[in-house]
């Protein structure tokens, strides 16, 4: 108990009880002077928007993923389970930098879709499609162990009773799935959040425009402004506390729900 108490001291409370005593030093005036600066909030907005918008797509069609990797039988099923994966193993700024290359104006993507006056690479659009890719897994393997400890044998006995085939999904199945579900959403949400690797090189960086939170912070490193780039990090922490604890409380509900 004492060993692990010291462990976790040492990785994760001291250096995360270090940005507020480090902020505190600013006073108070000058904190919320710089955590309120209209560049700083425009970089929390296109955070938390791209963020919320990814974690949406991935909670969408991280289901129908999952859903087919449990329930279907094809071939390929393997290495497309396999490949799932691949984001959490990639360095993220290797997938920055391939995303990029893709959705460029001049490239393999980006052109097509330049040519109908659609650009995604350095937009917000980028970055968002930067986010559904680092967060798409959490959602899947998230879900998947639920979809398999689901019974088949319950949306047999709804169908055999007259239940439509959408009636089962929507009272059997969706009810069962709903707190993991919910769960890889916040985690994906939360991942996204603090994603800064794979945004750098789509998101052209642009302030008020396509400058992130995690960037700004690195930003400010560069500039020396090491009580500026804290005090936007007690806020990005205080946010991911929020969140740990909203997954905390997901896990206890979908407990509970699966315990009776």
């Amino acid at each position: 108990m004492v060993c692990t108490l010291v462990y976790l001291s040492i990785i994760v409370l001291i250096p995360l009880g270090m940005l507020p005593f480090r902020t505190a030093s600013m006073g108070w005036d000058a904190f919320w002077e710089t955590v309120l600066d209209p560049r700083v909030v425009a970089s929390y907005r296109l955070t938390l928007t791209t963020s919320f918008m990814a974690a949406c797509v991935n909670a969408i069609f991280g289901l129908i993923v999952a859903w087919v990797l449990v329930r279907y039988d094809f071939v390929g099923r393997r290495l497309i389970d396999a490949l799932v994966d691949l984001p959490f193993a990639l360095p993220t700024a290797v997938a920055g930098i391939t995303l990029t290359t893709l959705y460029a104006p001049n490239g393999w993507l980006g052109k097509p879709l330049s040519n109908y006056g659609f650009m995604v690479a350095f937009t917000p659009s980028g970055i968002t499609i930067a986010l559904i890719f680092i967060g798409l897994p959490f959602v899947i393997r998230t879900l998947q162990p639920v979809i398999e400890d689901l019974d088949l044998e319950l949306e047999e006995a709804a169908t055999s009773l007259g239940a439509s085939r959408w009636h089962v999904i929507r009272r059997v199945i969706l009810p069962y799935l709903y707190p993991a579900w919910l769960t890889g959403f916040t985690l994906a949400f939360a991942r996204a959040i603090g994603e800064y690797g794979s945004v750098v090189f789509i998101s052209g960086n642009m302030p008020m425009r396509t400058e992130v939170s995690p960037l700004l912070i690195i930003t400010k490193l560069e500039q020396f402004d090491y009580t500026g780039a804290t005090a936007v990090a007690v806020v990005m922490l205080s946010m991911s506390f929020a969140l740990l604890l909203v997954i905390n409380a997901l896990q206890g509900w979908s407990g509970r729900r699966l315990a009776h």
